[in-house]
C-alpha cells in the first residue's frame, strides 16, 4: 500500500530511493509511435533491452507530443520532468547557441563522417554542454535530410528565392534568408499543416520525418539527400541526469548498454531511411531530384557568409567548434 501511495503521489517512479529497485521511466518524443519512425523505434528498443536486463527498470513511452510539445522536451528532460527523450538538439539552440553547430549546413556531408564525428573533440564539447545543462546522451544519431516544396524543386539557391520555408534551426534559416527565402519557424511536426494551409511553400527536415509525417501528401517535389547532403541533424536519445543519478549502478549500466544497442540499431538504419524516402515519394507521385555538386557548393558559399560567420562571431568558442568539426576527415 505504501508503495502504491508513493507512486501515485510522485506520478512516476523516480521520486525516491524507496523505489530504486522497481522504477518505471517515462520517455517522451514528438514522432508518431508505431508507424516506423526510427527515433521511436530506438526508444522502444531501449525499453525492450531494459526488460531483458531484469534490473527493476521499465520504460513507458509517450510518442507524438502526447506528454510534451516538441520543443518543450528539452526543458522537461533537463529538469527531470521526463526521464528520456529523442530530441533534435538544435531545437534547444535558443538556450544553448552552441547546439546550432549540430545542424550547420554542409558540416557533416555523409553518414560515415557523421559516425566519425561522434568520437571527436567537437562532439566532446557538445556533450559537455548537454551534461552541464542537466542531461546525458544514451544514443548518438545523425539523420540526413532534404528539401520539399509545393512550388518548385529546391536545388540551387536561386530556386529557394521567394519561397516561404521552414528550416530546423538558426543556421539553416540564416543561409536560406541569405538566398532570398522567407522563413516560418516551426517544429517538423507542424510542416504538414503549414504546407497544407499555404503558410509554407516548402521545408527542410530529416528523411525520417519527411516519411513519418506523410509530407509527400502536400509536396510536389523532393530534393533527396543523395551524394550532396547539405542537411544533417544530430537527434540523440537523451536522459535526465537527475533521473540517471537516482538509479543504482546496475540500473545505470543497463541503461547505457540499452542506449548503445539503440545507437547500433540506428547505424544500420540510417542509410535505409534515405532510400525509403525516395521510394515513398516516387510511389506517391512526387518528383524526386538531387542537388548537384555545383548547387551544393553554391549553398555552402552562402552558408559560410551567413550562418558560419554569425556562429563564429556570436557563439562562445564558435570558431573552435567549427574548426573541430571540419578537422574530422
Amino acid at each position: 500500500m505504501k508503495r502504491l501511495l508513493l507512486s501515485a503521489v510522485c506520478g512516476f517512479a523516480l521520486c525516491g530511493s524507496a523505489l530504486a529497485q522497481d522504477v518505471t521511466l517515462r520517455a517522451s518524443h514528438q514522432w508518431p509511435g508505431g508507424k516506423g519512425d526510427v527515433r521511436d523505434e530506438m526508444v522502444q528498443l531501449i525499453g525492450k533491452e531494459l526488460e531483458k536486463a531484469d534490473v527493476g527498470l521499465a520504460l513507458q513511452v509517450f510518442p507524438g507530443e502526447s506528454l510534451f510539445k516538441a520543443k518543450d522536451q528539452w526543458g522537461a528532460v533537463t529538469k527531470g520532468q521526463v526521464d528520456i527523450t529523442a530530441f533534435p538538439l538544435d531545437y534547444a539552440s535558443g538556450r544553448h547557441p552552441a547546439f546550432s553547430a549540430t545542424l550547420m549546413p554542409g558540416l557533416v556531408g555523409n553518414h560515415e563522417r557523421a559516425a566519425r564525428l561522434n568520437d571527436s573533440p567537437f562532439m566532446d564539447d557538445i556533450k559537455a554542454e548537454v551534461e552541464k545543462a542537466g542531461a546525458i546522451i544514451l544514443s548518438d544519431a545523425w539523420l540526413a535530410g532534404g528539401f520539399v516544396s509545393s512550388k518548385e524543386c529546391i536545388t540551387s539557391p536561386e530556386s529557394g528565392k521567394g519561397q516561404v520555408l521552414r528550416a530546423a534551426g538558426p543556421a539553416f534559416e540564416e543561409m536560406l534568408v541569405g538566398a532570398g527565402a522567407s522563413i516560418s519557424s516551426m517544429p517538423s511536426s507542424e510542416i504538414y499543416t503549414g504546407m497544407q494551409q499555404n503558410v509554407l511553400t516548402g521545408a527542410n527536415t530529416s528523411s525520417g520525418s519527411l516519411v513519418s509525417y506523410r509530407i509527400y501528401e502536400v509536396a510536389k517535389c523532393l530534393t533527396a539527400p543523395g551524394e550532396n547532403a547539405l542537411w544533417f541533424m544530430y537527434e540523440p536519445i537523451l536522459m535526465s541526469k537527475r533521473s540517471f543519478d537516482r538509479l543504482n549502478e546496475e540500473q545505470q549500466k543497463a541503461l547505457m548498454a540499452a542506449g548503445k544497442a539503440a545507437e547500433d540499431y540506428f547505424a544500420g538504419e540510417a542509410k535505409k531511411l534515405d532510400a525509403d524516402l525516395v521510394d515513398v515519394y516516387k510511389k506517391n507521385g512526387v518528383e524526386v531530384v538531387e542537388m548537384s555538386k555545383e548547387d551544393y557548393d553554391a549553398w555552402l558559399k552562402i552558408a559560410k557568409e551567413t550562418s558560419y560567420k554569425n556562429f563564429a562571431e556570436k557563439v562562445p568558442n564558435g570558431q573552435k567548434l567549427i574548426d573541430e568539426a571540419l578537422a574530422v576527415e
